[in-house]
Formats: structure tokens, sequence, C-alpha cells
């Protein structure tokens, strides 16, 4: 009976022990540790990927750690409870001598590895090292979620090379394609397209991509770490005017975090993926409330209803151009309506990671789309663009709100922007870079644009039907880049008998007719009413 008694008492004293050594084990876990964390996936099954741990907080004696998956994207980060880490395969952060400070600001923490790009580009060296020219940046693949649109869209798609003659010009690619080819020719370009250089290799993509313009922009030192284009292979730096990328220098734990819990904006809660700069006050608050029509935030239910009393909007403030059925557009002048525009950009940006635009809403115009009901227009999604645009840019930051996402709007903003684009008598892209999501979207919008063309046209005296890059990109008002980008994508270029052919498989016009099915909103031309303004001759916004 002792031996017994002594026994549990060393089994008691062992778990004790256990326990005293699990408990000095989490606190051991700080900021910049990296460990698996276990979460939930698509399919609803568990996994637990690689974390890091942003912040650490303790609410009522229990300690809740705010963590980033890395290689996700950074919407799916979230807090989470120690029984949730496994601490087994905790990794500590480096030490360093000296805590580095970025631009001379104190509190700013080096981030992680997978999450850190160059802050500054030193274009002496650059010109200097030809050789580095060509080299993009890794952009690690992130595991999206089921969400179809929320972009922060600004760029356009880059345009890898054009296969080279040994590689396109193989036979057993064109026997099984359907019977529909096109041949592509350039009218612009004083030799013909299929003329080769000494070593035999063609030389298209000197007559398809146009050479840069000769204007550009002033850029600052940051870079962005998801950026998309690359002329000469180096990431290009966010623009001191007029752009709506974030310049990242100034990037910290803070920003690194989502700051609002919930936001409920007319008869939808939505929860933010990102951080957004509301007033720091309001970041305690388990709700902040919005005014669906002016986009005034406010602390409580009760102040909302006393302002819905006052606020006389029913509509976004601007002029509708365009009405169909129950979907209307409004356009915003961003210098007129400057506190809507302000409040949009901030709702915006709790869902768009790389984009900041708070205060300058001057030199851009704002489209926002709306669904009509009885007590009002209510925003669903919208997009800006720059008043005037040296890169030809027609969307600088796009976003269709997550209740409406997977509905089809999301292209039909684009679609929009580029009927506006058709009334300018420009061809028009995306600002850079695109969102994960935001590429997709465009991708889709293109490919259906372009592939829509391609089906409609008709053989002339039993020849094949021919077509232009430079016809495709002006009736659908699609930079050029993009139209060879998205030609490229499709693997629809193939290099037959001596000359570059377009050939339409049949399970891409399978793919696009049941794509087509299920499109049902399209933007109707005649109901648009919109005259495009020449800022250049205006002395101010």
């Amino acid at each position: 009976m002792q031996n017994q008694r002594d026994s549990r008492s060393v089994t008691h004293f062992c778990v004790r022990l256990n326990k005293k050594k699990m408990a000095d084990h989490s606190v051991e876990i700080t900021e910049g540790c990296r460990l698996p964390v276990l979460r939930k996936n698509q399919e609803n099954e568990d996994e637990w990927p690689l974390a890091e741990i942003l912040s650490v907080k303790d609410i009522h004696g229990k300690k809740l750690y705010y963590v980033h998956y890395i290689d996700f994207n950074k919407r799916l980060d979230e807090w989470v409870t120690p029984d949730r880490l496994d601490i087994k395969k905790l990794q500590f952060p480096k030490k360093e001598a000296k805590t580095p400070m970025k631009d001379g600001l104190p509190g700013s923490r080096p981030s992680s590895p997978e999450r850190d790009v160059k802050k500054s580009l030193d274009l002496h060296v650059q010109s200097a090292s030809a050789t580095s020219r060509g080299k993009t940046l890794p952009t690690p693949k992130r595991k999206a979620e089921s969400i179809s649109l929320a972009t922060q869209v600004t760029a356009a798609t880059p345009v890898p090379s054009l296969p080279s003659s040994a590689e396109a010009s193989q036979a057993s690619v064109y026997p099984t394609m359907r019977d529909s080819s096109f041949s592509i020719k350039s009218r612009d370009e004083h030799e013909p397209l299929t003329s080769l250089t000494t070593n035999g290799t063609t030389s298209i993509q000197r007559h398809l991509i146009p050479p840069p313009p000769g204007r550009k922009r002033k850029s600052c030192g940051g870079t962005d770490e998801d950026s998309q284009d690359s002329s000469d292979g180096i990431p290009s730096a966010p623009r001191m005017t007029g752009s709506l990328v974030s310049d990242r220098s100034h990037d910290d734990i803070v920003t690194r975090m989502k700051n609002i819990d919930c936001i409920e904006l007319g008869r939808h809660r939505l929860k933010p993926w990102y951080f957004s700069p509301y007033p720091q006050e309001l970041t305690s608050l388990l709700i902040l409330y919005l005014c669906e029509f002016c986009l005034k935030y406010l602390k409580s239910l009760k102040c909302l209803q006393r302002h819905l009393t006052k606020c006389n909007l029913r509509h976004p403030p601007g002029n509708e151009i365009y009405r169909k059925g129950t979907i209307s557009f409004f356009e915003i002048d961003g210098r007129k309506n400057k506190a809507y525009s302000q409040n949009l950009c901030l709702l915006a940006k709790c869902f768009l990671d790389h984009k900041t635009l708070y205060y300058d809403t001057d030199p851009f115009l704002f489209y926002v789309m709306t669904e009509y009901d009885s007590k009002g227009f209510h925003i669903v999604g919208y997009f800006s663009k720059e008043k005037e645009s040296t890169e030809d840019y027609n969307v600088a930051c796009i976003l269709t709100l997550p209740p409406y996402q997977r509905r089809g709007y999301g292209k039909l903003l684009i679609e929009f922007s580029y009927e506006l684009s058709k009334v300018e008598g420009k061809t028009g892209t995306p600002e850079k870079p695109l969102s994960d999501l935001g590429l997709l979207s465009y991708r889709s919008y293109w490919s259906q644009t372009i592939l829509e063309i391609l089906m409609d046209l008709k053989s002339e005296n039993g020849e094949r039907p021919q077509i232009t890059i430079n016809e495709i990109s002006e009736i659908t008002s699609v930079k050029k880049e993009d139209v060879i980008s998205t030609l490229q994508y499709l693997n629809l270029i193939n290099y037959y008998k001596g000359q570059y052919i377009l050939t339409l498989s049949e399970d891409i016009v399978e793919g696009h007719e049941r794509a087509m099915q299920k499109r049902h909103l399209r933007i109707d031309p005649k109901c648009l009413h919109f005259t495009p303004k020449d800022w250049s001759k205006r002395g101010k916004w």
C-alpha cells in the first residue's frame, strides 16, 4: 500500500513537472518565432502549415498568438490559441547584433524572409550590372481561398517571350487541333512577321512587343513584393505621383496585422482581410458601423441610427453614367467629393493588401457600381483610375465587396473599364501589380474577350481568316502586351509552314462556350452616357 501511494505521488509530481515545463515552453514563444499551426483547409481537413508569430496578447490570463501562414495570403492571418501550436517544431528567430531600422524609424522590425523584398533600387547599379537584367524576383505560390475578386489591381501581366521556331513548329501539335486556325500578321512593322534573323530564330517578339514609352514617371526607392511586371527583369518602384501602389518601406508589425474585427455595411457584415488606417480608437470595437450611402464610419449602432436621420444620400455622390436593370455606375471626382472618396478608400483597404490611397484623392476618378432596390443604391464594388495616365492605365484599384463575389460582378467592373477606354479612343491596362485574385479575374476576362473575337471571324474565299494583334487591340481596347500574354497563356500561338498561326483546340472552344453560358451580366454600350474630359487642358483637377 505504501509503495502504491509513493508511486502515485511520484506520478503526480511528474505530471506537475511536465505541465510546468510546457508552461515554461509556451512563455518562450515570442514574435518572430516559427512553428506549425493547425488550420482547416478548403476541404475542411486539418493541416499544419508553417506560420510566423507576429504578435502575442494576454486576455484574462489566456495567451493568443497572431500568426501569418508562410506562403499563404495575408488574408488568412488570424489569432490562434496555444492548443493549435506544434511547440515541438518551434523555430526561434535568428539573433542579430543590431536591430535594423527602416528609414531611421524605430519600432519597425525586420519582416520574415518570405515577405522581405528589396526596399531600395540603386539606379546606377542597375545600369552597370547589365548581366542581372532578365532575372525576376520569384513570387511564392499562395493558396487562394474560394473567393473570386478582391483586387487591388494594378498591373499588366508580364509578357513572356514568344516561342522560338524550333519549339513552335512541332508537327505533332497541329494535326490534333480543330481546323480553326488564324494567321497572325503585324501591319505596323516594315518587315514581315515571319522574317528570320541570321541565327535562325524568329524576330516576332520585336514586331509584336512595342518599345516602352519614352515618358517616365518619378519613382521612389521602394519595390512591391508581388510585382507582376518587369520590362527589363527588375520590378518597378512605386511612383510618387498618382500611384495607388503602397510604398512598403514603412511596413512594420502594425500594418501587417488586421486591426478591424468586423464591419457592418447595410445588411451585410464583413470580415476584413487586411490592415486599414481607420482611427486608432475604432480598432478596439467589436463592430465598426458604416453608412452604406456616404460610407461614414461610426462607433455604435445608436450613432449610425442618428446619422441615418440626417444623411440625405441614397446613392453615391456624383453622376450616374450607366443604368441597366438594377445595375448602375456612378462617376465620382476625387477632388469634388473628397470625404466620400477617402471613406471609400478606407473600406477598400480592408480587402486590398498593397494599395494605399487615403489623403490624396484629387488625381483620381472613382466609378462605383451599385445595385438598386426600394431603399436605395447599394454599393457592390468600384474601380478607380487616374485622370491623366502616361502609361495608359485604365484602372488603378478595383474591388468587388466580399458579399457580391463569385457572381460575375468582377468581370462586369473590368468590362466597364474597357468600355470607357473605347469611348475615350484608347487602349488600356490595369496598373501594376495585380493581386493573385486580380490576375485570375483579368486573365479570365482577356481570354473570353479575345476568344469571342476569334470565334466570330469568318473565312474569305476558302482561306483561313486573318487578324492582326493591332486589330484585336483596337476592337477590345486591351493593350497589345496583354493580348500577346493572353494568347501565350492559352497556348494558341503556333508556328506552321513559315508563319505564326492561332489554333483553337476543341477543348478551348468547348470551355469558352461553357464559360459564356454562365456569364449573364454584360455591359450594354447603349446604356452608357459618358463624355470623356481632357484633363490635360485643365489648370487643376
